[in-house]
Protein backbone atom coordinates (compact mmCIF):
# COMPACT_ATOMS: atom_id res chain seq x y z
CA UNK A 1 0.00 0.00 0.00
CA UNK A 2 1.15 3.74 -1.10
CA UNK A 3 2.06 6.07 2.03
CA UNK A 4 -0.43 8.53 2.86
CA UNK A 5 -0.16 12.10 1.59
CA UNK A 6 -0.81 15.43 2.13
CA UNK A 7 -1.45 18.26 -0.45
CA UNK A 8 -0.68 21.76 0.76
CA UNK A 9 -1.77 24.92 -0.55
CA UNK A 10 0.03 27.77 -0.02
CA UNK A 11 2.92 26.23 1.03
CA UNK A 12 5.67 28.63 1.89
CA UNK A 13 8.54 28.87 5.04
CA UNK A 14 5.90 29.42 7.58
CA UNK A 15 2.94 27.03 9.48
CA UNK A 16 2.20 25.50 5.72
CA UNK A 17 6.49 24.67 5.96
CA UNK A 18 5.45 23.10 9.57
CA UNK A 19 2.87 21.06 8.55
CA UNK A 20 4.53 19.91 5.32
CA UNK A 21 7.30 18.45 7.96
CA UNK A 22 5.35 17.31 10.71
CA UNK A 23 3.37 14.95 8.62
CA UNK A 24 6.44 14.01 6.29
CA UNK A 25 7.65 12.95 9.51
CA UNK A 26 5.03 10.47 10.55
CA UNK A 27 5.65 9.06 7.47
CA UNK A 28 3.07 11.20 4.39
CA UNK A 29 4.05 12.11 0.83
CA UNK A 30 3.84 15.37 0.30
CA UNK A 31 2.33 17.87 -2.62
CA UNK A 32 3.30 21.33 -2.43
CA UNK A 33 1.26 23.88 -3.95
CA UNK A 34 2.25 27.65 -3.84
CA UNK A 35 3.30 30.85 -5.82
CA UNK A 36 7.31 31.44 -5.01
CA UNK A 37 9.67 28.82 -6.59
CA UNK A 38 12.43 29.48 -4.88
CA UNK A 39 10.87 29.16 -1.09
CA UNK A 40 8.70 25.71 -2.80
CA UNK A 41 12.23 24.33 -3.99
CA UNK A 42 13.56 24.57 -0.42
CA UNK A 43 10.88 23.06 1.12
CA UNK A 44 10.58 20.10 -1.10
CA UNK A 45 14.36 19.92 -0.29
CA UNK A 46 13.91 19.86 3.44
CA UNK A 47 11.04 17.30 3.33
CA UNK A 48 12.43 14.83 1.00
CA UNK A 49 15.29 14.83 3.19
CA UNK A 50 12.97 13.23 5.61
CA UNK A 51 12.49 10.59 3.62
CA UNK A 52 9.19 11.03 2.21
CA UNK A 53 8.62 11.44 -1.70
CA UNK A 54 7.72 14.72 -2.51
CA UNK A 55 6.11 17.16 -5.81
CA UNK A 56 5.62 20.91 -5.98
CA UNK A 57 4.29 23.34 -8.28
CA UNK A 58 4.57 27.09 -8.52
CA UNK A 59 0.89 28.33 -8.93
CA UNK A 60 -1.30 31.17 -8.45
CA UNK A 61 -4.28 29.39 -6.21
CA UNK A 62 -6.80 32.02 -7.28
CA UNK A 63 -6.60 30.71 -10.84
CA UNK A 64 -9.11 28.33 -10.73
CA UNK A 65 -7.77 26.45 -13.79
CA UNK A 66 -4.59 26.28 -12.99
CA UNK A 67 -4.62 25.80 -9.13
CA UNK A 68 -7.64 22.54 -10.06
CA UNK A 69 -4.98 21.14 -12.70
CA UNK A 70 -2.41 21.35 -10.30
CA UNK A 71 -3.98 19.33 -7.37
CA UNK A 72 -5.76 17.00 -10.37
CA UNK A 73 -2.42 16.18 -11.27
CA UNK A 74 -0.70 15.49 -7.60
CA UNK A 75 -3.54 13.19 -7.54
CA UNK A 76 -3.27 11.12 -10.36
CA UNK A 77 0.31 10.94 -9.45
CA UNK A 78 -0.45 9.41 -6.22
CA UNK A 79 -3.70 7.66 -6.44
CA UNK A 80 -4.83 9.44 -3.05
CA UNK A 81 -5.10 12.81 -1.34
CA UNK A 82 -5.46 11.35 2.84
CA UNK A 83 -5.16 15.32 4.21
CA UNK A 84 -5.80 18.71 2.56
CA UNK A 85 -3.98 21.59 4.18
CA UNK A 86 -4.87 24.98 2.87
CA UNK A 87 -3.45 28.10 4.71
CA UNK A 88 -2.96 30.67 2.41
CA UNK A 89 -4.45 34.13 3.21
CA UNK A 90 -3.86 37.91 2.30
CA UNK A 91 -2.52 40.91 4.59
CA UNK A 92 -3.05 44.10 3.32
CA UNK A 93 -2.78 46.87 5.82
CA UNK A 94 -6.18 49.04 5.15
CA UNK A 95 -9.04 50.16 7.40
CA UNK A 96 -12.53 49.82 6.20
CA UNK A 97 -12.20 53.16 4.98
CA UNK A 98 -9.51 52.90 3.01
CA UNK A 99 -10.07 49.51 1.79
CA UNK A 100 -11.58 49.36 -2.18
CA UNK A 101 -14.19 46.44 -2.59
CA UNK A 102 -12.28 45.28 -5.65
CA UNK A 103 -9.61 44.68 -2.76
CA UNK A 104 -11.61 43.35 -0.61
CA UNK A 105 -12.72 40.44 -2.74
CA UNK A 106 -9.33 40.52 -4.33
CA UNK A 107 -8.35 38.87 -0.78
CA UNK A 108 -11.59 37.05 0.29
CA UNK A 109 -10.64 34.97 -3.49
CA UNK A 110 -7.41 33.85 -1.85
CA UNK A 111 -7.99 33.68 1.71
CA UNK A 112 -11.61 31.66 0.93
CA UNK A 113 -12.23 31.02 -2.39
CA UNK A 114 -9.61 29.43 -3.12
CA UNK A 115 -10.27 26.81 -0.25
CA UNK A 116 -13.49 25.97 -2.44
CA UNK A 117 -11.19 25.31 -5.94
CA UNK A 118 -9.02 23.05 -3.93
CA UNK A 119 -11.42 20.76 -2.41
CA UNK A 120 -13.65 20.55 -5.57
CA UNK A 121 -10.46 19.42 -7.21
CA UNK A 122 -9.21 16.83 -4.47
CA UNK A 123 -12.60 14.94 -3.97
CA UNK A 124 -11.95 12.58 -6.37
CA UNK A 125 -8.97 11.96 -4.61
CA UNK A 126 -10.30 11.94 -1.21
CA UNK A 127 -12.15 8.83 0.91
CA UNK A 128 -13.53 7.76 3.98
CA UNK A 129 -10.64 8.99 6.48
CA UNK A 130 -9.80 11.95 4.81
CA UNK A 131 -9.24 15.19 6.48
CA UNK A 132 -8.97 18.67 4.96
CA UNK A 133 -7.18 21.06 7.93
CA UNK A 134 -7.14 25.00 7.51
CA UNK A 135 -4.49 27.42 9.42
CA UNK A 136 -7.30 30.25 11.23
CA UNK A 137 -6.79 33.04 12.78
CA UNK A 138 -8.20 35.20 16.38
CA UNK A 139 -8.60 37.81 13.55
CA UNK A 140 -11.91 35.90 12.74
CA UNK A 141 -12.83 37.01 16.28
CA UNK A 142 -10.74 40.10 16.76
CA UNK A 143 -10.08 41.57 13.67
CA UNK A 144 -7.51 44.06 13.46
CA UNK A 145 -9.23 47.30 11.87
CA UNK A 146 -6.12 48.63 10.07
CA UNK A 147 -5.95 44.67 8.21
CA UNK A 148 -9.86 44.55 7.76
CA UNK A 149 -9.69 42.16 4.74
CA UNK A 150 -7.83 39.68 7.00
CA UNK A 151 -10.57 39.47 9.76
CA UNK A 152 -13.19 38.96 6.80
CA UNK A 153 -10.98 36.23 5.29
CA UNK A 154 -10.37 34.12 8.46
CA UNK A 155 -14.30 34.40 9.68
CA UNK A 156 -15.41 33.55 5.73
CA UNK A 157 -12.67 30.68 5.58
CA UNK A 158 -14.12 29.22 9.13
CA UNK A 159 -17.91 29.65 8.22
CA UNK A 160 -16.65 27.47 5.21
CA UNK A 161 -14.77 24.79 6.65
CA UNK A 162 -18.24 24.23 8.87
CA UNK A 163 -20.28 23.50 5.36
CA UNK A 164 -17.80 21.47 3.91
CA UNK A 165 -17.28 19.49 7.17
CA UNK A 166 -20.98 18.71 7.06
CA UNK A 167 -21.38 18.26 3.11
CA UNK A 168 -18.39 15.51 3.39
CA UNK A 169 -19.16 14.14 6.36
CA UNK A 170 -21.44 11.37 5.11
CA UNK A 171 -18.69 10.12 3.19
CA UNK A 172 -16.46 9.80 6.55
CA UNK A 173 -14.41 12.94 5.30
CA UNK A 174 -14.11 15.71 7.53
CA UNK A 175 -13.12 19.01 7.82
CA UNK A 176 -11.75 21.68 10.76
CA UNK A 177 -10.28 24.91 10.84
CA UNK A 178 -7.68 25.23 13.75
CA UNK A 179 -8.07 28.84 15.32
CA UNK A 180 -4.86 30.53 16.27
CA UNK A 181 -5.62 32.39 19.01
CA UNK A 182 -2.15 34.28 19.10
CA UNK A 183 0.81 35.99 17.09
CA UNK A 184 3.46 33.64 15.79
CA UNK A 185 6.74 33.72 16.96
CA UNK A 186 10.34 31.86 16.48
CA UNK A 187 9.91 30.90 20.20
CA UNK A 188 7.16 29.63 22.59
CA UNK A 189 3.83 28.26 22.46
CA UNK A 190 3.53 30.13 18.92
CA UNK A 191 6.37 28.61 16.74
CA UNK A 192 4.83 27.43 13.51
CA UNK A 193 6.22 24.05 14.58
CA UNK A 194 3.67 24.41 17.48
CA UNK A 195 0.83 25.16 15.70
CA UNK A 196 1.89 22.43 13.26
CA UNK A 197 1.30 19.64 15.94
CA UNK A 198 -1.68 21.75 16.45
CA UNK A 199 -3.11 21.19 13.42
CA UNK A 200 -1.76 17.38 13.24
CA UNK A 201 -3.86 16.81 16.33
CA UNK A 202 -7.35 18.11 14.93
CA UNK A 203 -6.76 16.35 11.85
CA UNK A 204 -6.44 13.31 14.07
CA UNK A 205 -9.52 14.10 16.29
CA UNK A 206 -11.54 11.14 17.35
CA UNK A 207 -14.53 11.20 14.90
CA UNK A 208 -17.11 10.43 17.34
CA UNK A 209 -16.32 13.57 19.19
CA UNK A 210 -15.22 15.79 15.84
CA UNK A 211 -15.21 19.60 15.89
CA UNK A 212 -15.49 21.49 13.04
CA UNK A 213 -13.15 24.19 14.73
CA UNK A 214 -10.89 23.68 16.90
CA UNK A 215 -8.63 26.37 19.02
CA UNK A 216 -4.94 26.75 19.40
CA UNK A 217 -4.48 28.99 22.43
CA UNK A 218 -0.52 27.71 23.40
Amino acid sequence: MSRPVIAVVGAGPGVSGSVARRFAREGYDVALLGVDEAQLTELAGQVEALGVDVGHAVTDVTDVEAATAAIQRFGDHTGRIDVLHFNPSAFREKDPLELPVAELLEDVALGVGALLTAVQAARPYLSAGGRVTVTGSMAADKPWHRAASLGVQKAGVRNLVRSLDATLAPDGIRAVSVTVRGTLDKQGPFTPDRVADAIWAAAHQDEADWQAEVPYSG
